[in-house]
């Protein structure tokens, strides 16, 4: 290959400019071109692309976001608008793509490869850390620290007027962040949509907490099978008429400065990335799994679900108490 191509696209993530990075420098290490294509399938059909040099991702490690920009495209949806697709980047001389981001990504590339021939390597960039194959996805770990931090805060005001909390975090599918955010900021009760979440039992839990604490933190994925934060704290308040405020942390947790572990897994994986495609590598997803680098073909990072561990939810109930 002369010419290889990058893009973000869905949700984005803290670490994508970091794995952007590397796969730009890995790229013009390994002597082939890299162009970056904007706002990703619809920057794709429209051809909006950019040579990128060595310089050309100065500076942006430290920076949340992404660069080159995100956008979902409902015209990529269709056949019709992956043939576009896939002529723009004939045009523009690109062989083989890397593509930033999460199930939804990773499907239209297997698309675009399947009905096309683009050669595609995926790097998995989404908070939800919901993509099987890899134990961490790039932006998780940056996702957990922020809402761990305004849970912290949290606690201080309901501690102050003795008070219940229902802290609503990302997961619409998956309750990875709830699980590890409500475990490392000590909340009371974790509600994620790969358990049951029985009305009654929280009712007897928060009556039990009234006769010695004097607050309690209830931690809600957005995709919880009773509903989100609003909508339990209802259910709650109707069953036993607690008072309660809620707070939903939202698109906060998509941004921010990636942590060092973030980082390090952005640019691990952006080299690696690179490397299996100038391999003659295609249809795989790299990741890292008991700290190393494996490659998984992309169809089976969203066929195959990825199992929260169920040791954590034992331990976040014992030391809840």
């Amino acid at each position: 290959m002369r010419r290889i191509g990058v893009f973000t696209s869905g949700g984005d993530s803290p670490g994508m400019n970091a794995a952007i990075r590397a796969v730009v420098r890995t790229g013009i290490h390994q002597g082939v071109e890299v162009c970056g294509i904007h706002r990703g399938y619809a920057g794709m059909i429209r051809g909006e692309v950019t040579q990128l040099e060595a310089r050309s991702v100065s500076n942006i490690l430290q920076r949340g976001g992404t660069i080159l920009k995100t956008a979902r495209s409902d015209e990529f949806m269709a056949k019709e608008g992956r043939a576009k697709a896939a002529a723009k980047l004939k045009k523009k001389g690109i062989e083989g793509l890397v593509a930033i981001g999460g199930d939804g990504t990773f499907q239209g590339a297997v698309a675009l490869n399947e009905e096309h021939g683009t050669p595609i390597v995926g790097i998995p960039g989404t908070i939800d850390n919901d993509l099987y194959g890899t134990d961490f996805t790039i932006g998780y770990d940056t996702a957990v620290n922020t809402a761990m931090e305004a849970i912290d805060k949290i606690r201080d005001t309901a501690g102050s007027h003795e008070r219940l909390f229902y802290v609503e975090v990302m997961g619409r599918q998956s309750g990875f962040i709830a699980l590890d955010v409500g475990l490392t900021s000590g909340a009371e009760y974790i509600a994620i949509p790969e358990t049951k979440t029985d009305i009654d039992e929280l009712k007897s839990l928060l009556k039990g907490f009234r006769k010695d604490k004097s607050s309690a933190i209830i931690v809600v994925a957005e995709g919880d099978e009773q509903g989100g934060a609003f909508t339990l704290a209802k259910k709650v308040k109707d069953a036993s008429g607690y008072e309660y405020r809620v707070c939903v942390l939202g698109h906060v947790q998509r941004g921010g400065s990636p942590t060092s572990r973030d980082r390090l897994l952005a640019s691990k994986l952006g080299y690696t990335a690179v490397t299996t495609l100038l391999s003659g590598a295609s249809n795989l997803m790299v990741g890292e799994v008991n700290g190393k680098i494996v490659l998984t073909p992309l169809r089976e990072t969203w066929q195959h679900r990825k199992i929260i561990d169920p040791g954590l939810i034992e331990i976040a109930s014992i030391l809840s108490l």
